[in-house]
């Protein structure tokens, strides 16, 4: 009987755990910012949007700096581009720390997004897509994804109980530290051995590979498809706690939540977080096994689909501590669901030399959508005192998306001989 290949004995490699590391911790940090809305508007006394903005500003500066830094990656080589970016982010946090106007906040996110580029999913998709073995692909992509989802379990409950012991500034330092440390795990970024790292064509230029992509209709649908995910997913985390502190009736004495100690609106909002994240992992691990097996592009439309619905019955529902967790149960499956199955897409379909790249500039679609939803979920609440127009429109575009992934063609587009 044959040797099994080691490429495909190994599933957890050190390159899936650093990644999963670096992205468990740049994603806990990210994930908390929506529990600092009340804090630091309370302390200035700025309106909602201010802040809001600020969240707005990171993710766009995430969605621009990310095919940037993918690129950068693949051109001067990962680490440097991961080094690079985990600066930015603890630079960002750090001058934030001290930022005293709106403004200030507003600029400095725009390092931390550039940070969260960097360290995110952009680069370090492509790293493990690259390393994986064609039959775990989709799997240690939905596992990294997932490790993005354990930070944000953990990133939300921690800023929370940070805050009850030093200032929202002292958070955000130990927050840069802590992203700082995560380089620890650089070193176990290994470059992939040789025959791991295919590509349609190994000696095709950047250029005119992303010419081939954006001559095809299907890289476009991709990439406006993505929109309303970054918009759903831009809202929550930056709006939900706020909204469960503000809307959600009382925990009652008693209660099993307030037997867990979880006895205020606030603390509920980012436990809420964390719910999403939790449920997350089974979902993004659940959505990288089935990407191995079933056609990527149904499996998209169904998720959105499933979010459609979710937040729809959400909204029309009664506002209790008890549908905001089976919300966030809910969503949570289906939450990072969309990254392995996208980036999965664009390695299939365009191949994995310039994965990281192609995948940045998709990414960027969905970083315009959370610009969009953060921004406009703050704006509407100065003016209507209530987020539901914001919910709405995310049920809107979510339907959109579950429809626009029909007519992709999930097949490999091979390039076109000099």
């Amino acid at each position: 009987m044959p040797a099994v290949p080691t490429t495909r004995a190994k599933l957890f490699t050190p390159i899936l755990i650093a990644a999963s590391v670096i992205l468990m911790v740049g994603f806990g940090v990210r994930a908390s910012f929506g529990v600092f809305q009340i804090p630091i508007a309370s302390q200035f006394g700025w309106p909602r949007a201010e802040f809001s903005f600020a969240i707005a500003v990171q993710n766009l500066a995430w969605g621009i700096g990310q095919p940037i830094f993918s690129a950068m990656a693949e051109r001067f080589g990962d680490r440097k581009a991961i080094v690079l970016g985990a600066l930015f982010y603890a630079l960002g946090l750090t001058l934030s720390a001290f930022a005293v106007t709106p403004e200030g906040h507003q600029f400095y996110n725009i390092l931390i997004g550039f940070g969260i580029a960097g360290t995110g999913f952009g680069v370090i998709l492509a790293i493990v897509g690259r390393a994986a073995s064609p039959q775990h692909r989709s799997l240690t992509l939905g596992i990294a994804t997932a490790a993005g989802s354990a930070g944000q379990v953990i990133g939300p409950p921690i800023a929370e109980a940070l805050l009850s012991v030093m200032s929202w500034s002292g958070v955000f330092l130990v927050f840069a530290a802590a992203v700082l440390a995560s380089l620890a795990a650089l070193p176990f970024l290994r470059a992939a051995p040789a025959a791991a790292r295919v590509a349609a064509a190994p000696d095709e230029p950047m250029g005119r590979a992303l010419a081939r992509a954006f001559r095809d209709p299907s890289f476009t649908l991709i990439f406006v498809g993505f929109f309303s995910c970054g918009y759903q997913l831009g809202f929550i985390t930056a709006h939900f706690p706020a909204f469960v502190t503000e809307v959600c009736g009382p925990i009652a004495p008693g209660s099993m939540l307030a037997g867990m100690g979880i006895t205020t609106t606030s603390a509920l909002g980012a436990i809420a977080i964390s719910v999403i994240g939790l449920a997350n992992i089974c979902g993004t691990l659940a959505a990288g096994a089935l990407g191995a097996h079933f056609r990527k592009k149904y499996l998209l439309a169904q998720i959105y689909l499933a979010r459609t619905v979710v937040s729809a019955a959400f909204i029309l529902a009664p506002m209790t501590p008890g549908t905001v967790l089976l919300f966030s149960l809910l969503m949570g499956a289906l939450w990072l669901a969309t990254v392995p199955l996208t980036s999965g897409l664009i390695a299939e379909i365009y191949g994995l030399r310039y994965m990281g790249t192609l995948y940045g500039i998709v990414f960027l679609s969905h970083q315009i959508g959370g610009f969009v939803g953060i921004w406009l979920g703050g704006a509407l609440y100065d003016v209507y005192g209530n987020y539901n127009l914001v919910w709405w429109v995310g049920v809107g575009v979510g339907l959109f998306s579950a429809i626009v992934h029909l007519p992709i063609r999930e097949r490999p587009l091979l390039p076109v001989a000099a």
